[in-house]
């Protein structure tokens, strides 16, 4: 008989979640932490931020606070890791910027902030860590990337947010252009788009939940649990044969929603 537990567990495994002090990284890290996770690493530039976590969660959260929007934070991050670990499982590309700003205002800083650390900052850092995943990837149970995209990527929102709805449609091609090159080494990629969750980046979400519910058909924003539903089931052996995809946890927004339900702005 299928052991249901087994097949959700990631028990024993060595994650890094990047922007894991807080929203949707903190749901994930609560989420491996339940699967079994036996230590889940997780950075942030706000060391009150991450020190909170850590104290919220125990001494399977270890925390490397840093700034991973550049190249020299990123191997930083990696070169710290690397001096812990011999192998990592899973990766979980989560830190992410947004940027609004009218069109016609809209500044080189806010467009190259959130390029870089929402497409720049995931690749290069898959790419540093490419030698402890190979090392942890086998056949029958390969290492993870799990790369945070968002339903901005796939759909117009009323919101003049450009880069970070081009750099969230560039993650979802990356994740596949990543997942044909890294499959031969055993590590899969895939991806998450999430919709409404609470956090810093969503505040209306956050602040504002009745109201942000209403646009959603499931009525409802998203919570810790279905985020780290998701998460689970793809670092888990449950998703050992999903690779390239992005698994939309949105409560219908991208693909249940009627035109005529659209946010204005």
């Amino acid at each position: 008989m299928m052991d249901i537990g087994k097949l959700f567990s990631l028990e024993g495994r060595v994650a890094l979640v990047t922007g894991g002090s807080r929203g949707i990284g903190k749901m994930i890290v609560e989420g491996f932490l339940a699967a079994g996770c036996a230590k889940i690493y997780i950075t942030a530039r706000k060391v009150d931020e991450i020190n909170a976590t850590v104290a919220q969660f125990g001494d399977k959260i270890i925390g490397l606070p840093g700034d991973i929007s550049n190249m020299e934070g990123i191997q930083k991050l990696a070169d710290q890791i690397a001096e812990r670990e011999g192998s990592l499982d899973i990766l979980v590309n989560n830190a992410g910027a947004a940027w609004g700003q009218d069109f016609e205002e809209f500044s080189e800083a806010g467009w190259d902030r959130t390029m870089d650390l929402n497409v720049k900052t995931p690749f290069f850092l898959a790419q540093k860590l490419y030698p402890l995943l190979k090392a942890a990837g086998a056949q029958g149970r390969p290492a993870k990337i799990i790369n945070i995209a968002s339903v901005d990527g796939l759909r117009i929102n009323p919101w003049e947010t450009y880069p970070y709805q081009a750099s969230k449609a560039a993650v979802i091609q990356l994740t596949q252009r990543l997942a044909a090159r890294l499959v031969k080494d055993n590590i899969y990629v895939s991806a998450i788009a999430p919709g409404a969750f609470p956090s810093s980046m969503n505040k209306a979400a956050r602040d504002h939940e009745e109201e942000s519910a209403q646009g959603i058909p499931a009525k409802r924003i998203g919570n810790a649990e279905d985020m780290a539903g998701g998460a689970i089931y793809l670092a888990s052996r449950a998703g050992d044969y999903v690779i390239g995809e992005t698994l939309v946890i949105d409560g219908g927004i991208v693909h249940a929603l009627l035109p005529s339900h659209f946010a204005k702005p």
